[in-house]
């Protein structure tokens, strides 16, 4: 194993990693379900309202796969920090105005920055455990990150609440630079490893392999599945007559859920107790019944229920499409794997809810909820037949 690389990390050299990923995913949430209700307040239109929930993603799409990349040649920790004080510096141009175009640029600074420390972080976590561990520690990465989704509507009403957007961006700037300092002191600079010359071709060998295609596929289906719950839980809540808390006690629950399976989880990769083939397939099938018990049995009982089935498969199909991918690809392009594996996430966050969506538009919310039922299952039997079961690093 290369230098610098463990099985048995310290808590002090993964903990801030932990905190990025926590970092992430709070921003992106807290500021999006702040626009969402303080819209009206801001005088913002519904179609300034979506580009300004677009911009952090249309930034992440165009930019993790770049930023991964670079991460392997010049290491991950510079890019880290750097990504957490660009994130802290957009956000503090939040601070000072609520302008839609101040927003935005501050929305898309965020983006940005975020696109730069995720996947160098994800591409820390792995070099850092070495594949026998990866389980365990994706694990642990991925509940703080699903901790960050689960709290940060919450937190962020509540700091808006208290003293409007200005201090939600203070709060962000502020975490995000106390997680840099803490990366700074306690993360170990990993060494760059000599990088073989790649050609066009080796790149898309990569990306078709199925060793590749299959957990990022799994990885974009589950976010997808995630992306879709957190917009139609609470607007299948209200449509029952639920009040606004109590859809948004729905998506709680599935991000705890996920947040507490994903360690165990991956615990149990590392054991050998379960395969790549059986985790991301039953994960996904769990997604899919929730989801399918909400297109075909919406009720106040099933809406919770379907939460917490959805949010276990969401947390088992996670850590082990990671931790999958880190076994199998080799040190010195780990980056690039990350950052494409992150654009895999987010154009299934997308994509989720426009598929929904569109369908629901034309049909029905059943009908575009089955219509991913029926991907997410598709996609499980393909990871259950086709993934191999050996590992190594893929060619």
């Amino acid at each position: 194993m290369p230098e610098g690389e463990t099985n048995t990390p310290s808590a002090r050299g993964l903990s801030p990693l932990y905190a990025a990923g926590f970092t992430t995913a709070f921003g992106a949430h807290s500021i999006a379900g702040g626009l969402g209700a303080e819209t009206h307040n801001l005088g913002l239109s519904i179609l300034t309202l979506g580009v300004l929930l677009a911009l952090y993603d249309i930034a992440e799409v165009i930019l993790k796969p770049v930023f991964g990349a670079l991460s392997d040649r010049i290491g991950a920790r510079p890019l880290i920090i750097g990504g957490l004080l660009l994130f802290a510096a957009a956000s503090l141009l939040g601070v000072w105005s609520v302008d839609p175009i101040v927003l935005g640029l501050s929305r898309l600074g965020q983006g940005a920055g975020a696109s730069a420390f995720s996947p160098a972080s994800s591409a820390a976590v792995a070099r850092l455990a070495g594949p026998a561990a990866a389980g365990r520690y994706f694990g642990r990465y991925g509940s703080w990150k699903a901790l960050g989704y689960a709290i940060g509507p919450l937190l962020g009403a509540g700091l808006i609440t208290v003293g409007g957007f200005p201090a939600l961006f203070v709060a962000l700037a502020s975490l995000a630079i106390g997680v840099a300092v803490w990366v700074l002191v306690a993360v170990p600079q990993l060494p760059v490893l000599p990088r073989p010359h790649y050609t066009l071709a080796d790149l898309v060998r990569q990306v078709t392999n199925r060793s590749f295609l299959l957990p990022t596929a799994a990885l974009a289906c589950a976010t997808g599945a995630l992306g879709v719950a957190v917009g139609f839980l609470p607007l299948l809540g209200a449509t029952m007559g639920f009040p606004i808390l109590a859809g948004m006690a729905a998506v709680t629950v599935l991000a705890l859920a996920s947040s507490l399976i994903q360690p165990i989880v991956g615990r149990l990769r590392d054991a050998d107790r379960i395969t790549t083939k059986s985790g991301l397939a039953a994960g996904l099938l769990l997604a899919a019944t929730g989801i399918a018990l909400l297109a075909l049995v919406p009720s106040p009982v099933t809406l919770y229920l379907a939460a917490l089935v959805l949010g276990l498969g969401i947390g088992i199909a996670t850590p082990i499409g990671f931790a999958h991918l880190a076994a199998t690809t080799p040190p010195e392009r780990m980056g690039r794997t990350m950052g494409a594996a992150e654009l895999g996430r987010e154009l299934g966050d997308a994509g989720g809810p426009l598929l929904v969506g569109a369908i629901a538009t034309a049909l029905s919310v059943s009908a575009g909820l089955g219509a991913l039922a029926v991907i997410l299952g598709v996609t499980a039997a393909l990871c259950a037949t086709l993934l191999r079961t050996t590992l190594g690093p893929s060619s």
